[in-house]
């Protein structure tokens, strides 16, 4: 279903977003990888290549509008259309107190976390709406933003941000055929997954901790055109963790 169908990843060089790339890669998708990171961007980018898969990177800081734009001509440029777009690019500033957090800290945060989605799909759209089938939004957002830990409040505000700029987008699109959601994952271990505890495992009531596989299924499952009914929505992928009432013994 997704054949040569026109993907940009943002955020794509590592972990979660290297793993959603790979997935819409091998259903046969065209898909653009940003990120900041140029070098493990390149590395990821040729290794998908050499695969076999249509995969291309192209650096890019999201908190900069003008190389939002400069992505987006890019793609227009080369492929004239566009099918999805994955909002995946985050960066967090966590565990310091709110009493300490600098301007430019929370700034730097909200600009690449929540601005920066928005501009990618202000972009996006221009491009999805040339398109008969129209197109799918997903913002990867986090259960960071309906639970906390104290010393969070840039990164929770701006995934909660993220929630809500997802349904109001889905409204503000609809007359375009574009449907917008937001994924907030749990506890997603994207390095030596091994070596987690069995403890770490056995507090989800899924059994186990997440992989980032698990958020890349979700995006295929949203950008589908045959589940298009499913809009401004908030998908949890967390094992059941935020279902879970937790007291000390």
């Amino acid at each position: 279903m997704y054949e040569d169908k026109i993907v940009v990843v943002t955020g794509g060089a590592k972990g979660i977003g290297k793993a959603i790339i790979k997935g819409f890669a091998e259903k046969g998708a065209k898909v653009f990888m940003a990120d900041k990171m140029e070098e493990d961007g390149l590395a990821a980018a040729a290794s998908m290549q050499n695969e076999g898969y249509k995969v291309q990177f192209v650096q890019t800081d999201i908190s900069e509008p003008a190389e939002i734009r400069s992505l987006f001509a890019r793609v227009n440029q080369e492929e004239n259309d566009l099918h999805v777009l994955i909002n995946n690019a985050g960066i967090s500033k966590l565990f310091d107190s709110p009493m300490q957090l600098q301007v430019d800290e929370w700034d730097r945060v909200l600009n690449t976390n929540l601005r920066g989605a928005f501009l990618c799909a202000r972009e996006a759209a221009k491009l999805m709406q040339q398109s008969q089938t129209g197109g799918s939004i997903i913002n990867i957002a986090s259960t960071r933003a309906s639970m906390s830990e104290p010393g969070c409040e840039a990164y929770a505000a701006s995934k909660g941000g993220l929630v809500a700029l997802s349904h109001a987008l889905a409204l503000s699109l609809a007359e375009f055929n574009i449907t917008v959601n937001a994924i907030s994952p749990g506890w997603i271990m994207t390095v030596d997954y091994k070596k987690l505890r069995a403890q770490d495992h056995s507090q989800h009531p899924s059994g186990r901790v997440g992989k980032p596989e698990d958020v890349a299924r979700a995006c295929l499952y949203l950008a589908d055109h045959e589940n298009k009914f499913v809009n401004g929505e908030n998908l949890i992928i967390d094992g059941g963790m935020t279902r879970k009432m937790i007291y000390e013994d």
